[in-house]
């Protein structure tokens, strides 16, 4: 082979070399050229967030948001996922995506699967409203009407949602056995397949979220039974980042959360602007984009530091809130989902550092609390001694006869002191766990009807009735701060037995006679 032959054949071979490396090459080499001929040059990298359509997302999804983080050099994606929560926590793991927005719930259920991929750092807002079980109105007008069903309802729900926490939650603290019937439940893939269902009469009730709740409540026949408006720390949205950004990039976390506050406050100050958005967000009316907005409290630095995260002076009263509302999550999800045997210690999945450091610096300090102000001022979460809930004016006899019956809680007998109004110790502990359900449930009124068995003096009977609902009413009203005003005290004696049930002794029958019932009432608008 000559000198020649070997020179071509080498060309030859380093021009295929070169011809494959740019054909690998090339779509690197006209990224750069484009990132150098635009404004892409000035950034240095994206956020990807995980999310759903949900409206209290919307100010971190905003213009005002996006606009932030791009001046200072990262673009923001929100990727919505139609409420796919396993496949987020996934993605999260993954690092496919670097934040992720979740409920406490949702977190708990979800993230455990991939070993809890973020840590909690900071609560966005709390559904005041948002969230609620509605039914098709000739089913039910009201949870008490689900008890004893002969067929239990077909449920619409977002499995291993928010949706579907609220409805495990609602069947646990108020007993409704027709709730948790798995057979009946219809999974869907977000709120707006559930509204579908709904309103096509394919399902009695449905679990939605705004938008969609709006939406059904505007179709003739269609009631809502509970929703998150009367609930507390039930329905928490929190905002997730990855462990390892938050390990080896806290700076780019804190400064997320610092435009995050920000785009909020201007959010908040100028509602005009808030509810354009909102309303291209959802496509509602204006009418129907204030009923939106109004089921959703968002929670600015303040209220992570001092409601969620307690921090703060010490002199100041602050508040542990996340953890409760985690330990609370656990505490309903260990009765309906095997997963919760997988929680962790709630203060592993939660991380202050970044909450902490914005508020100690004094990020435009002023305005925060301003803007914090103005939405501690009134509302549900106003007054009251019952943590944080309504101030509740004394009713007149025919007022309280005007009430609508929400649903009766779910108790455990309450023992007396045998022949006397004297709590035992038992009965105190099942009144304890009483206070802890109506902690969720803070703007609804409670009456308290005692009953006895149906031997004895029907007027000694009447009086030892009323004397034990008495003293129900008195030590939640002493130990647990509910409001006297909140509650009504009522004796029916034995002129309300409970029917004997096949095959139960006479004994039996008569120890579920003298019981004290506890029903939530709400106000008739």
């Amino acid at each position: 082979m000559t000198i020649h032959v070997k020179v071509a054949g080498g060309l030859l071979i380093a021009g295929l070399i070169a011809v494959v490396a740019y054909w690998l090459l090339e779509p690197g080499i006209e990224d750069a050229r484009q990132r150098t001929a635009s404004d892409a040059s000035k950034l240095q990298g994206q956020i990807r967030v995980g999310m759903d359509n949900w409206i209290g997302y919307l100010p971190l999804c905003s213009y005002l948001m996006r606009n932030g983080l791009r001046q200072d050099g990262w673009a923001l994606a929100c990727d919505d996922d139609n409420a796919d929560y396993p496949g987020r926590m996934a993605r999260l793991a993954r690092g496919e995506i670097q934040l992720a927005v979740a409920t406490v719930d949702s977190y708990l259920l979800n993230g455990a699967a991939e070993g809890f991929p973020g840590v909690i750092i900071a609560v966005l807002d709390e559904s005041k409203g948002g969230d609620a079980i509605l039914a098709r109105a000739q089913v039910a007008a009201s949870l008490d009407d689900l008890k004893g069903m002969a067929r239990p309802p077909r449920v619409a729900v977002t499995p291993r949602s928010p949706s579907e926490h609220l409805l495990n939650s609602v069947a646990a603290h108020f007993d409704v056995e027709a709730l948790r019937d798995a057979g009946t439940r219809i999974d869907t893939e977000g709120s707006a397949a559930a509204l579908a269902l709904l309103l096509d009469g394919q399902a009695d009730l449905a679990v939605l979220w705004e938008p969609d709740v709006t939406r059904a409540l505007a179709s003739p026949g269609i009631v809502k039974l509970m929703g998150s408006e009367d609930t507390r720390r039930l329905i928490v949205d929190i905002l997730v980042a990855q462990r390892d950004l938050a390990e080896r990039e806290p700076e780019l976390v804190e400064l997320v959360l610092k435009h995050y506050f920000l785009a909020l406050k201007q959010l908040r100050d100028h509602p005009d602007a808030l509810a354009r958005e909102a309303r291209e967000h959802a496509g509602l009316s204006p009418e129907q984009t204030r009923t939106v907005l109004g089921g959703v409290r968002w929670q600015g630095l303040i209220d992570n530091a001092q409601t969620w995260y307690g921090l703060g002076d010490p002199m100041q009263a602050t508040d542990d809130g996340l953890v409760d509302a985690i330990e609370a999550a656990m505490a309903v999800l260990g009765g309906s989902d095997s997963q919760a045997s997988a929680l962790v210690d709630p203060y592993r999945l939660i991380s202050s550092r970044f909450v902490r450091r914005l508020y100690e610096d004094g990020l435009d300090e002023a305005s925060f609390r301003a803007s914090a102000g103005a939405t501690d001022a009134g509302g549900p979460d106003a007054g009251g001694p019952d943590a944080g809930g309504p101030r509740f004016a004394p009713l007149s006899e025919a007022q309280w006869g005007g009430l609508r019956e929400v649903g009766t809680l779910r108790v455990r007998p309450i023992i007396f002191q045998s022949g006397t109004a004297d709590l035992s110790f038992d009965g105190k502990v099942q009144l304890d766990q009483v206070a802890k359900s109506l902690a969720h449930y803070p703007n609804f009124r409670l009456r308290v009807v005692g009953h006895t068995g149906s031997r004895g003096d029907r007027q000694m009977n009447l009086r030892l009735s009323r004397e034990r609902a008495d003293a129900v009413a008195r030590y939640l009203s002493v130990t647990h701060g509910l409001p006297a005003a909140r509650m009504r005290a009522l004796g029916m004696g034995s002129d309300q037995p409970l029917e004997r049930r096949p095959g139960e002794s006479s004994r039996a029958h008569q120890d579920r006679l003298r019981r004290v019932e506890l029903t939530l009432m709400a106000e008739s608008y």
